[in-house]
């Protein structure tokens, strides 16, 4: 599994695509956090906390990370690598959960710049470090079970189609119903808000973490890569 997952993160970084993703990642927070006038500028809201950062960063990685999988297994069978692949003597299970790892990585690489707001909010607080290291930790964990979640997603997603912008689009949307989609169609008679990302990862921001929250990220992740393995080796 250890080739394939240095040959992903190889693959993001001898071209553009590493090097795009942690900019506009980077370039999008920084952004909307402290230049632009609105919800999710620190500064407008006189408080020195990092909730906006942690409203915001769910959104765009929900974009990101597919950008990041679409060409995951997409691009092998377009190219028709995806044969060769399958003859190297590596399991379907090293191959997906290598291919998996990597993107997670590259990821998690984009994610750690953003340890500076950390650093920016603790000099902004009256008096200096006055805010709320259990949340903004629980917050950054969530958004780490998030990473992994839309990650499976992603690789999924890459193996229904040869077409990246199919790809694209398909991790997109089922990220977007998981993460919000059941939330928004929820009433008051009938919730199932309890069912999506969204509420379990503002349970774990709020800095506690709850086994049921945990299990709930592993799941989908253990789903997803669990289809996508069964896809994979009815194709070999």
């Amino acid at each position: 599994m250890i080739p394939i997952i240095k040959r992903e993160i190889n693959s993001f970084f001898s071209g553009s695509v590493g090097y795009l993703a942690i900019a506009v990642f980077l370039i999008i927070n920084g952004l909307f956090l402290w230049v632009f006038n609105g919800n999710f500028n620190i500064f407008d809201s006189g408080f020195a906390d990092l909730d906006p950062f942690f409203e915001l960063a769910p959104w765009v990685l929900l974009f990101l990370i597919p950008a990041v999988t679409m060409k995951a297994f997409s691009d092998e069978i377009k190219m028709g690598t995806l044969e060769l692949l399958l003859t190297k003597p590596l399991s379907v299970k090293q191959i997906v959960l290598g291919k998996y790892t990597g993107a997670v990585i590259l990821v998690i690489i984009a994610l750690l710049p953003t340890l500076l707001y950390v650093f920016t909010i603790s000099e902004l607080g009256d008096p200096p470090g006055n805010f709320d290291t259990g949340s903004t930790a629980g917050s950054y964990i969530g958004l780490v079970f998030l990473i992994l979640a839309y990650t499976a997603i992603g690789i999924f997603a890459s193996l229904q189609t040869q077409n990246q912008i199919a790809a694209f689009i398909i991790a997109v949307f089922i990220c977007f119903i998981l993460y919000y989609g059941l939330e928004a169609i929820s009433t008051s008679s009938f919730s199932l808000s309890q069912l999506g990302m969204k509420a379990h990862f503002e349970s774990i921001a709020r800095g506690v973490l709850d086994t049921r929250d945990i299990l709930y990220f592993l799941s989908i992740s253990i789903f997803f890569i669990g289809i996508s393995i069964l896809q994979l080796n009815h194709k070999r």
